[in-house]
């Protein structure tokens, strides 16, 4: 081999050696710089529900929808992020990621790691293929689970309540 390629690899050798030393220190500044803190969202009140219409007969209109009071999921633990509140729609997903409605800053939660929807009335959880699973209650969620208020779910060390 000539001298002006041992050059070459030798600089090659170096670069990647100082690319791993890079993305070592990132990776212990992030574990030991604090999270960051999002401040908790106050929840609106609901609005009240008005008693259906009485129709000519006396009986009232049963035929409307009897709209559902909006609920939130809310961090009881870690501490540090206890209060924090996030409304609860049709359908939310539960994450680390950037795109999730429910963004939970926790080493141990997937990027997208699980799903509350609304079925029949009721919202439901779904754990979607997670590294570490999705418990409600205490019991390990291996396929959709109904939700009532009160309820738990723990994603990787965070606990949600909903409301």
């Amino acid at each position: 081999m000539s001298d002006q390629l041992l050059t070459v690899l030798k600089f090659c050798l170096l670069a990647l050696v100082y690319l791993f030393l890079f993305r070592v220190l990132r990776a212990v500044w992030a574990e030991i710089s604090p999270p960051k803190v999002a401040v908790p969202v106050r929840a609106k009140a609901p609005k009240p529900v008005k008693a259906p219409k009485a129709t000519k007969a006396g009986k009232a209109d049963r035929s409307a929808p009897v709209p559902l009071l909006p609920s939130q999921l809310v961090v009881v633990d870690p501490p540090e992020q206890r209060g924090r509140a996030f409304p609860l729609g049709s359908e939310i997903s539960v994450g680390r990621g950037s795109g999730c409605q429910v963004m939970v800053d926790d080493t141990f939660v997937s990027t997208v790691h699980a799903r509350v929807f609304l079925g029949d009335g009721n919202y439901v959880v779904e754990d979607l293929g997670s590294t570490n699973g999705t418990y409600l209650n205490k019991r390990k969620v291996d396929g959709p689970m109904t939700m009532n208020r009160g309820d738990r779910l723990q994603v990787g060390n965070t606990v949600l309540e909903l409301e």
